[in-house]
């Protein structure tokens, strides 16, 4: 897939691994859409995109309201009239033991991990199926794969985004559009609470990594798709 003149949407693009991503996106020629709540942060990726030699344009979205998700794909069909690359990056983590989990947090993880993200793809496929053509990339997580305490809310989730990776992926290479679900470890970025040890930042997974992760699996040539990916630090 060549990424020039290519239109990407990037969920969550405001920091962290969704920023990364668009960066990338846009040094390789794809004029990126950028969506979050924070219009600022938005902004400030879309400067940098820009300053590269690239193009960007902003849509301020709170993915855990179909109102906005509905603005959203509006606008990318009113601007483009196409959609070549989704990524589904936007999430949130509550870790606490399942006793202490409030159902509130675990309904916000749940809108947003996972009801926001068939939202969207139930919107990009409607301009993907027309072209005959599109990637979809789901940004998971290895909690979606391995077990650990206090993860049950979070991990719930990922579980069920890997699920409906796999099916979407069957359901739609017909209309050759590629669905790759991206699996990381621990990223050194603000998404944990947890304190992180300065130490370790040489060896810890850095946003970074993903994006170039993501963009080595959408430059494979059209005929060969890789579905799944898991990144972990070499040496731990």
């Amino acid at each position: 897939m060549t990424l020039k003149n290519t239109v990407a949407l990037v969920t969550g693009a405001g920091r962290g691994i969704g920023k990364a991503i668009a960066l990338e996106l846009g040094k390789e020629g794809a004029t990126v859409v950028l969506t979050a709540r924070t219009i600022a942060e938005l902004e400030q990726v879309k400067q940098e995109i820009e300053s590269a030699g690239g193009s960007a344009s902003v849509v301020g979205a709170d993915l855990s309201k179909d109102v906005d998700i509905q603005h959203l794909f509006g606008e990318i069909s009113s601007r483009f009239h196409r959609l070549d690359i989704l990524v589904n990056n936007a999430g949130i983590g509550v870790f606490a033991p399942v006793r202490d989990l409030s159902i509130s947090d675990f309904d916000a993880m749940w809108n947003l991990n996972m009801r926001a993200v068939v939202l969207c793809t139930q919107q990009a496929l409607k301009l993907m199926e027309l072209q005959n053509s599109g990637a979809i990339i789901n940004v998971a997580s290895l909690a979606g794969r391995n077990a650990f305490v206090g993860g049950a809310g979070y991990a719930a989730t990922k579980w069920a985004l890997i699920g409906f990776s796999r099916s979407l992926m069957l359901e739609v290479r017909g209309h050759n559009i590629r669905v790759v679900t991206i699996c990381p470890g621990s990223v050194d970025t603000s998404f944990s609470s947890s304190p992180k040890d300065p130490s370790r930042s040489a060896k810890i997974l850095h946003s970074e990594d993903i994006a170039d992760t993501v963009v080595a699996a959408l430059k494979l040539p059209d005929r060969a798709m890789v579905s799944e990916i898991d990144i972990r630090p070499t040496n731990p």
